[in-house]
């Protein structure tokens, strides 16, 4: 048996094997609209961003024969409902974090990111470069998906919390907002990890209904209003170094696309990626010196908890490595990371750190 075939006939893929051989549309030639759904609110800065950057490419850049209808999360379908609204044709496309679908396959936390992972620029390097977007479609296609980064946070900080984390034992019942397998790491520390929707946190925060959450970055943290709920702010997390986001097509839907138009998709979703990314990394410093001006301390995690930190990351990583298509994309992941890295360390972290102390004298 092949490994497409292993991956189809597996448990995890059943349903989604079922759900591919569903026959395709057919399409009248013209103009189309699509529609895509999406996990957060409109306006939310960077994720909503990217989402309707992208929206707005596919539409020009086809000049109108691919219009696309963004609906944001609650108005045809929950935030964590996309993936399964757009595998089964309810809808023909969703923007989101593919972290948000663990229970799908435990291999889409590589697509957004994963604890002691990929910074934004690695995560392109591999997935451009080194088959991180084969590894995705390989994946996506076992639950009828075709999938694209599109997008990209950056580093997120450590987050909001309503007290300080002076060592592991603080994390000890810990009622903390955050997905992914930075939420399992915390799960294991003992923390009481909530997988919240972005457009549900605020509320949830300075409700006391948690003690503190992560989301994005200054930029658009600050535009969430968390600095109203607490003021408390850890600036470097070990949990999403640089998180992608993805545009996902129904596959039926995009078979049906011409190669101009499959092209266009592809192009898109580059180009978004770039500008998400710069975007992020330029604006979270302006907001950052905004928020510490209206009076919030800004912390860093201290070396011990960054310590408990990395050991339970690494439980949680092997225990999924007896998933074979979990462990093929570990495997290429880390590969690209460590191949990336030794240049970076010589060149660009050298070069910075030479010219912050040049700068500084």
């Amino acid at each position: 048996m092949d490994r497409r075939s292993f991956l189809r006939t597996s448990a995890l893929g059943g349903t989604a094997a079922a759900a591919s051989t569903l026959a395709a549309p057919l399409y009248a030639q013209g103009n189309r609209t699509l529609t895509l759904v999406t996990s957060v609110p409109d306006g939310f800065a960077i994720f909503d961003d990217a989402a309707q950057m992208a929206a707005d490419y596919i539409t020009a850049m086809t000049d109108g024969q691919l219009t696309i209808n963004k609906m944001p999360a609650g108005s045809l379908v929950g935030a964590f409902e996309v993936f399964d609204a757009v595998s089964s044709g309810q809808a023909d496309m969703y923007h989101s974090a593919d972290y948000y679908f663990l229970n799908q396959h435990p291999g889409f936390a590589f697509f957004t990111s994963v604890p002691f992972g990929m910074t934004g620029q690695e995560f392109a390097n591999w997935y451009y470069n080194r088959g991180g977007h084969e590894q995705h479609n390989e994946l996506a296609g076992l639950f009828n998906l075709k999938s694209f980064t599109c997008g990209n946070t950056a580093m997120q900080p450590g987050g909001w919390f309503n007290k300080e984390i002076n060592s592991a034992d603080d994390l000890q019942g810990l009622r903390f907002r955050m997905p992914g397998q930075g939420g399992q790491v915390l799960g294991r520390l003992g923390a009481s990890v909530q997988n919240i929707p972005g457009g549900e946190i605020y509320q949830a925060l300075a409700s006391g209904q948690i003690d503190g959450a992560e989301w994005i970055g200054p930029f658009a943290d600050e535009r969430m209003g968390f600095q109203e709920a607490t003021s408390i702010y850890y600036t470097s997390g070990f949990h999403e170094p640089g998180s992608a986001l993805t545009l996902s097509f129904n596959l039926d839907v995009y078979e049906s696309f011409t190669s101009a138009q499959k092209q266009v998709v592809d192009a898109a979703c580059a180009a978004t990626n770039s500008k998400s990314l710069s975007m992020t990394l330029q604006e979270n410093g302006a907001a950052l010196e905004r928020l510490r001006a209206g009076g919030i301390q800004t912390r860093s995690f201290p070396d011990d908890v960054w310590n408990a930190f990395g050991a339970a990351a690494a439980e949680v990583r092997e225990e999924n490595m007896g998933d074979p298509i979990y462990a093929q994309i570990a495997e290429s992941y880390f590969a690209a990371m460590k191949e990336s890295v030794g240049w970076f360390d010589i060149a660009d972290g050298e070069y910075m750190r030479q010219r912050n102390r040049v700068n500084a004298g």
